[in-house]
């Protein structure tokens, strides 16, 4: 039986939680449109950018868009209806369905799972490294997009990181290889190594969304999509996260690097 303040601390994560579910869904609705919308306060006036993104605002960046990202759930507005409620039902979905998926549909044979986790860390590896490449070709190599687009898919990665880990904190839920995959939320023996959402799937589509978007041709996003997606499926298959822990990574990840790219990018190709 739970204490009175277990009880107590389990209510209020559950409330965090929800706010946050919603709220940063909609708040990256928001912020897909520049300038900011005329409801906010203080908003800014849109400027022409013509300057080049440079590492020293990064920082600053930082700090502004955990700020509007942890309070966006007082910014939720009607329209934001058309994103929280396909991914709510979604995710509600997938978490009524973790157990039976990971318990009958996916293989439990460790050669398999083992394959997948090899096939995930490789492809995480190439699209967190992507930016760290794109900005060595843009700073040493003369190129302002390039080096724009290793910035933003940076800051995007470390944007993702503080969220997921923020989730994770919230929701301590136990990994598919405990207690048969039930998939318990609030456990405290979970801490750190919180199963939802997924690291991989949030950080790499924080990547590839910035990437895609400054690259926007089908093939780029085809290519990148396609590669963030294989991340979060060989998660699953790996036995390493339930569906919805991939679901709500790799939706959260699309929205933070949009998020970023839309708020902070400068370079257009009528500044070469």
């Amino acid at each position: 039986m739970k204490s009175l303040g277990e009880t107590v601390l389990f209510r209020f994560q559950l409330f965090l939680f929800a706010a946050m579910l919603g709220g940063i869904s909609a708040s990256f609705a928001y912020a897909q449109a520049w300038p900011p919308a005329p409801y906010v306060p203080d908003a800014p006036k849109p400027q022409p950018k013509t300057e080049p993104v440079t590492l020293r605002e990064t920082p600053k960046n930082i700090l502004y868009d955990q700020g509007a990202i942890w309070s966006s759930p007082v910014r939720i507005r009607e329209d934001d209806l058309r994103f929280l409620v396909p991914l709510g039902l979604a995710t509600t979905v997938a978490i009524a369905s973790d157990h039976q998926a990971m318990s009958e549909v996916v293989s439990r044979d460790p050669d398999f799972n083992h394959k997948n986790v090899q096939v995930s860390n490789a492809l995480t590896g190439g699209l967190l490294g992507a930016p760290a490449l794109l900005f060595g070709i843009g700073q040493f190599g003369g190129n302002p997009h390039a080096r724009e687009t290793g910035i933003l898919a940076g800051e995007a990665v470390v944007n993702g990181l503080a969220v997921e880990q923020g989730i994770k904190l919230m929701t301590w839920r136990e990994r598919p290889s405990v207690d048969n995959a039930k998939g318990k939320f609030w456990q405290s023996s979970a801490g750190v190594d919180s199963s939802f959402p997924s690291s991989h799937s949030l950080l790499v589509w924080s990547s590839a969304a910035v990437l895609a978007e400054e690259y926007p041709s089908w093939w780029m996003q085809t290519g990148l999509y396609t590669l963030a997606t294989g991340v979060s499926l060989t998660r699953v298959l790996g036995q390493q996260h339930f569906p919805s822990d991939v679901l709500v990574g790799s939706a959260f990840g699309w929205m933070v690097g949009h998020y970023v790219y839309k708020k902070h990018h400068h370079w257009r190709s009528d500044n070469r």
